[in-house]
């Protein structure tokens, strides 16, 4: 997918879009989102599903020549507006430090940067598999209304 290799582009460690598998995950959990353009070609998409109570957001990547149009904003706020239908405990989401944009970006839409004993057991496994692949990440969990 054009979208999945123009986003790897953005990290500072070893890129690792969803795999198919994942994909359908967000699939089947009603949880995966796409924008298309006036062709009906996609230009951005996000995908999250339901762990361990919480709301995991894995994926949001928009095209870069479609960027700062606000569709990351609406797809990403889109999962948890979706996600509070099944009340979890909180959404969370992982994003590279090193990647200037990501962090404020995710803090204007009301997330955190959680860490130590504060971030969620099933978030611990992923930080363990992003890390090794060269990530700096960071987690982060909205602040819910």
């Amino acid at each position: 997918m054009q979208i999945r290799r123009a986003a790897a582009g953005a990290v500072s460690g070893v890129p690792a879009a969803s795999s198919d598998e994942e994909l359908q995950r967000f699939l089947d959990e009603d949880l995966l989102y796409v924008a298309c353009n006036q062709d009906g070609a996609a230009v951005a998409f996000s995908g999250a599903y339901i762990a361990d109570e919480f709301l995991y957001i894995a994926e949001v990547d928009v095209l870069p020549v479609w960027q700062g149009q606000g569709l990351g904003r609406r797809l990403i706020m889109t999962l948890p507006d979706d996600g509070r239908q099944r009340r979890p405990a909180g959404a969370t989401l992982t994003t590279d430090r090193c990647a200037s944009f990501n962090a404020p970006f995710y803090e204007k839409l009301g997330f955190r940067v959680l860490e130590g004993d504060a971030v969620p057991q099933h978030l611990r496994g992923n930080l363990a598999r992003q890390a090794a692949n060269g990530l700096v990440v960071a987690v982060l969990s909205p602040l819910w209304p």
